[in-house]
């Protein structure tokens, strides 16, 4: 069988039953849209972050689409935010009207380079939104300054930094709200699609719930427009209640995979060689994917192909350079950092059922192809 990034069938044989029964919950309830499972997931995920407010939603684009408009971002706005992430981000906030601004990463840990922030404020900046890239959380502490200064609001991107910590602050509590996606590859992944928005404003809170549900205050009298229909399904839900009591053991084991590979390639890596992920001092990783860097990232992947290895490649093309985004006006070399990363990083295999003879072939295949570059 090919080995590939991600995979979830081991993790289902486990939590079978568990997960069948998620099903089974929600179609004997009676009630198939917003109704308890969603409430209690609401109501856990909040828990989980320590923050009151939780409003559930159909995926992760969204989530940060509806968390801008519930911020009071719209049409003539700009949101400073990274090219160095997945499309949605940026998707996202020109959904809500607004424009993305972008600013380079760094070269260690690719995450915002919030040293360049402020010099992308304009008189039309709303706010920031940072990206915690690949499990490991911004350095926020500039950005909270900036935005006090500036009057800015800031709206944490937490796709894929379920449970990552930053100076023992969870990931989504260091804003003014903060986006979750639940597509089934994340940390805390459904069996579908899914997003959520946590925050500790009651006002942000109050019009997510309309935003969500076409703008309606209460059933068939909207209050709020243009709204949505951007509603978590129920099953979904349902399997995220109970998947959620074991997010801190998902972490653990990826963060045991992670550990591995920092074992067994540690002795390859080096200048011009293999590029392994850094964690920032102060910062928990919970690896959603294990990103190492190559200059010759294109010949590896080819390469690990004859062993029946498919690699990803976590992002091929920074979002300032498609054509989809052309009228912002960013030319080649705008973001020097993000375009050169694109051409070097790859991802691993990264999920906690990872099984340890797969994670050692690969690691065995790898190390053939770089000995004989």
């Amino acid at each position: 069988m090919t080995t590939r990034v991600w995979d979830y069938l081991k993790e289902y044989d486990s939590e079978r039953e568990d997960i069948l029964d998620a099903v089974t919950t929600v179609f004997e309830s009676g009630q198939l849209v917003l109704g308890q499972s969603v409430t209690g997931f609401e109501n856990e995920f909040a828990a989980y972050h320590g923050v009151p407010h939780c409003t559930g939603v159909d995926n992760g684009t969204n989530a940060i689409k509806l968390a801008l408009e519930a911020l009071g971002v719209g049409p003539g706005d700009e949101v400073i935010t990274v090219s160095n992430t997945a499309a949605p981000t940026v998707v996202a906030i020109a959904g809500a009207g607004a424009t993305p601004v972008f600013v380079d990463v760094r070269e260690d840990d690719f995450l915002m380079d919030t040293d360049q922030v402020e010099a992308a404020i304009t008189p039309r900046t709303k706010a920031l939104l940072p990206v915690h890239l690949y499990g490991q959380c911004v350095d926020m502490a500039p950005l909270e300054q900036l935005a006090e200064r500036h009057g800015l609001k800031i709206l944490e991107d937490c796709a894929q930094s379920h449970g990552a910590r930053h100076h023992g602050r969870i990931a989504g509590t260091m804003g003014d709200a903060a986006a979750f996606s639940f597509y089934p590859t994340k940390v805390l992944g459904a069996y579908g699609d899914g997003g959520a928005v946590i925050t500790s404003s009651d006002e942000a809170h109050q019009a997510m719930r309309q935003l969500r549900y076409y703008g309606m205050d209460k059933v068939y009298y909207v209050v709020r427009s243009p709204g949505h229909n951007s509603r978590l399904d129920e099953v979904q839900a349902e399997i995220l209640r109970r998947k959620l009591t074991r997010l801190d053991t998902y972490i653990e084991g990826r963060q045991a995979v992670a550990r591995r590979y920092e074992e067994q390639l540690g002795d390859v890596t080096g200048e011009g060689g293999l590029l392994l992920p850094s964690v920032n001092e102060g910062n928990t990783h919970s690896y959603y994917v294990y990103v190492v860097r190559h200059p010759r990232r294109d010949e590896i992947i080819d390469a690990l192909k004859r062993f029946d290895i498919a690699l990803n490649i976590s992002y091929p093309w920074p979002v300032h350079t498609m054509s989809g985004f052309a009228h912002l006006g960013y030319r080649q070399g705008s973001l020097p950092v993000t375009e050169r990363l694109a051409k070097e990083i790859f991802s691993l295999p990264m999920y906690p059922s990872l099984p340890p003879d797969t994670q050692e072939k690969v690691v065995s295949a790898l190390r053939d192809v770089l000995a004989g570059f």
